[in-house]
């Protein structure tokens, strides 16, 4: 018997906390906001490689090695500081050749530099190629004032969710009150550049050649907002 009281006072104790709760509950909206900022990238990171495959694994490291070095003084000699340049992979294997029925050793190596000087685009990726590279793996455009307009792109993302609750709210005769919870929906996303191709007249003179398009990279913000009603 006690315990059935227990039980049944404990019940009651829940409901009542619960009925409580529910009249206590602060009325709330939840809306989403989007902000975008277009810009024109200003820097570009170029990821270079170079492969050599061969029977001897001393053979093949060496010429890889002789094209690596080719590959830094000439990125020095554009005046690009250390910083800017770094190995960002190292391999050397052993592969079946299943065709020739042999092993051979494969040398790889990729090196990542950034560009800070669109204007020398062409005139790099040219001299780059003759040190002897045999990989352009890609090229990611960014832009040198990302942080600055990330924070523009959250500032416009927050003024359009407050923008649709105060939409809401007034519809019904109500305000928006003090901001209950934000959470950060966004995601860093680096488009991949556009490439032209050359027109066939164009290699065949001394004029000026553009082979990449810079385009527009866009800085995207996506927030949740609750907002209190009053």
């Amino acid at each position: 018997m006690k315990n059935l009281i227990v039980i049944l006072a404990t019940f009651f104790t829940v409901m009542t906390q619960a009925q409580i709760s529910k009249e206590n509950a602060i009325p709330q909206i939840n809306v989403s906001g989007e902000g975008k900022i277009k810009v024109t990238p200003d820097i570009a990171t170029i990821t270079i490689g170079v492969e050599n495959s061969g029977k001897d694994a001393a053979t093949v490291k060496k010429l890889n090695d002789e094209t690596i070095d080719k590959v830094i003084k000439y990125i020095k000699k554009n005046n690009i500081p250390q910083s800017d340049f770094q190995t960002a992979q190292v391999s050397l294997h052993k592969s079946y050749d299943y065709v020739k029925k042999k092993y051979n050793y494969v040398a790889n190596q990729t090196l990542t530099v950034t560009l800070k000087d669109l204007k020398k685009y062409d005139e790099f990726m040219m001299g780059l190629t003759d040190t002897g590279i045999t990989n352009i793996n890609g090229v990611e455009f960014k832009s040198s004032k990302l942080a600055q307009y990330e924070t523009e792109a959250r500032k416009k993302a927050a003024g359009v969710a407050k923008q649709k609750a105060i939409d809401y709210t007034e519809a019904l005769g109500q305000k928006v009150g003090k901001v209950l919870l934000i959470t950060d929906n966004s995601n860093t996303y680096y488009p991949q550049p556009v490439f032209k191709a050359m027109r066939a007249e164009a290699l065949s003179d001394n004029s000026p050649k553009e082979t990449l398009a810079i385009g527009e990279i866009e800085i995207t913000a996506n927030v949740t907002i609750i907002f209190a009603v009053e």
